[in-house]
């Protein structure tokens, strides 16, 4: 089965995640696959605009718990986090606008997706959490800086610091979705609205864009590279390790 997948219609590409048993979890493979469609679709004449959804009932819960910490043979904790930070920028920096339908959990690695998306539609049983501070650890693909650029500072640190899950409504009025819908009404909604922009200017939609992020560019990727050197620092912390040890010790 795969882990991601990909269909093009109406000038809308559509990435569905598709692990429903693991809330969508991205494991190695997983992440891996998303890499080969976002490329996919951003090569693709045919998409104007890219839709991220999972399947089930959860938009993605992040990394998967049964790999974290584990790394491919010879990956550094720098080059792990690195590998994972270009993922989000070839989001960030696609021309394509792309929009996030956005239902159950999403966490972690998932909201910092979320986040990075152009335009956030969110159902009702939406739950949004950075639970990394739990595990020792803090946001590396962008989650900081991009909940601090929608949600203000103090709102940031709340979620940063707390690792504790807010509803559908709160992520509303804290700028974090921008429009909440029924769970039965969500993918029609978001692929109405897809579909909408697909059918404008293609240049005109890359422009507006291209100009709206360039407000807040430059301080993303310096907050990124922060993020990099932090998680690293994090990953070789006493906290991390005992954290780690205890779930090893108590069978997670």
């Amino acid at each position: 089965m795969d882990n991601v997948k990909l269909a093009v219609a109406d000038g809308v590409g559509t990435i569905s995640l598709n692990r429903p048993h693991r809330h969508n979890a991205i494991d190695d493979e997983t992440h891996e696959q998303l890499g080969q469609a976002w490329q996919r679709a951003s090569a693709d004449d045919a998409v104007k605009v890219i839709v991220l959804r999972g399947e089930g009932p959860s938009f993605c819960s992040g990394r998967d718990t049964a790999q974290l910490g584990e790394r491919v043979a010879g990956e550094s904790d720098l080059a792990f986090v690195r590998r994972h930070q270009r993922t989000r920028l070839a989001q960030l920096d696609s021309p394509k606008p792309v929009l996030a339908a956005v239902r159950g959990y999403a966490l972690g690695g998932g909201l910092e997706m979320a986040l990075a998306a152009d335009i956030r539609i969110g159902a009702t049983d939406a739950r949004m959490a950075f639970p990394e501070i739990r595990y020792g650890l803090m946001t590396d693909t962008g989650g900081a800086p991009l909940a601090t650029m929608l949600a203000g500072p103090s709102r940031a640190k709340w979620l940063l610091m707390t690792g504790r899950q807010i509803d559908a409504a709160a992520a509303l009025g804290w700028g974090l979705l921008d429009e909440v819908v029924a769970p039965e009404e969500l993918d029609g909604r978001v692929a109405g609205l897809a579909r909408e922009i697909a059918g404008k200017p293609p240049g005109v939609l890359a422009m507006i864009k291209q100009t709206v992020d360039g407000m807040w560019r430059g301080p993303l990727r310096t907050a990124l590279d922060a993020e990099l050197l932090g998680q690293v620092a994090l990953f070789g912390g006493e906290d991390y390790r005992e954290r780690k040890r205890a779930r090893t010790e108590g069978g997670r």
